[in-house]
């Protein structure tokens, strides 16, 4: 092969590969946000299982409407503020808002902007605004107690909860199938690109619990094929007391299912100790 053929060679294989790594940085807001997976329409309600509901517009601090509901539960322990993931809208919820009722929780739930029948179109800094917003909502309107609120996030939603941690003082937080970051993340699907440099988006949940004093439960499953195990404990490791870990079993839509009464069993407990009465300190549990 000639000097001039190996240049050529090189020159198409670096030209595709600052291609891909142009494409991974245009098509980010893509491949994160995924609000008409499997579709914008609600395809239920809570009244479909059974549940009172009301629905509720939220608005954001820049003006944006959000489509939310609100699960009653008189004389409940708490509130719970729903945080769901990054594709799909609250319709796809309800076996969790199911789940929580069981465990006597009122629920606000919330699709962020651009999700289901909210305005808008997604972004970091906008899905922050929205979970204050449903917070403001719950503490202004509905008059709870901040103390009586528990955060609840599940993969991309853990991170959202976990920065809405830090402004606020939540009873306690709930961090299910959840990324220590979004460049981690990206490290991990693409390792031969510099995402690190590339990244347009943070989520960084690792570095926000550095500044979370409420009780934590981190749960995650060792055969969730999306987020790796790693993460979660990860997250555990740097959170600071108190704190428990839940080990799930299924894969990273379904952990919660699968992992079926001990999943409920070790939310019981965790509602029990730290929003019905004293913390006990650090468990560590596995199910």
């Amino acid at each position: 092969m000639s000097f001039n053929s190996l240049i050529s060679i090189l020159f198409v294989i670096l030209l595709v590969y600052c291609s891909l790594a142009l494409y991974v940085y245009l098509m980010q807001p893509r491949l994160l946000f995924y609000p008409d997976l499997p579709g914008r329409k609600l395809v239920a309600t809570p009244a479909s299982i059974g549940l009172e509901y009301e629905s509720v517009t939220l608005t954001t601090e820049d003006g944006v409407s959000l489509d939310a509901w609100f699960i009653p539960y008189t004389a409940g322990r708490g509130t719970l503020l729903f945080l769901h993931g990054n594709a799909g809208n609250i319709s796809h919820r309800l076996d969790s808002l199911r789940l929580f009722h069981e465990l006597g929780l009122a629920v606000l739930i919330l699709d962020y902007r651009g999700y289901g029948e909210s305005g808008g179109t997604p972004s970091e800094a906008g899905t922050y605004r929205d979970a204050m917003a449903a917070w403001r909502y719950l503490i202004g309107q509905r008059k709870i107690a901040a103390e009586r609120i528990v955060l609840f996030g599940r993969s991309l939603g853990a991170g959202i909860a976990a920065e809405l941690a830090t402004r606020t003082r939540p009873g306690a937080l709930i961090m299910e199938s959840a990324f220590t970051s979004v460049p981690d993340m990206a490290a991990t699907l693409y390792p031969w690109l510099p995402v690190r440099l590339l990244s347009r988006y943070r989520y960084d949940a690792r570095e926000q619990l550095a500044s979370i004093n409420c009780p934590l439960l981190v749960a995650h499953s060792r055969d969730d094929e999306i987020i790796p195990f790693t993460h979660g404990q990860r997250l555990f490791e740097h959170a600071r007391e108190p704190k428990q870990f839940l080990e799930l079993r299924g894969g990273h839509n379904d952990g919660f299912l699968v992992t079926g009464q001990g999943y409920s069993d070790a939310l019981e407990r965790f509602l029990s100790d730290h929003l019905d009465g004293e913390a006990t300190g650090k468990r560590l549990l596995s199910e």
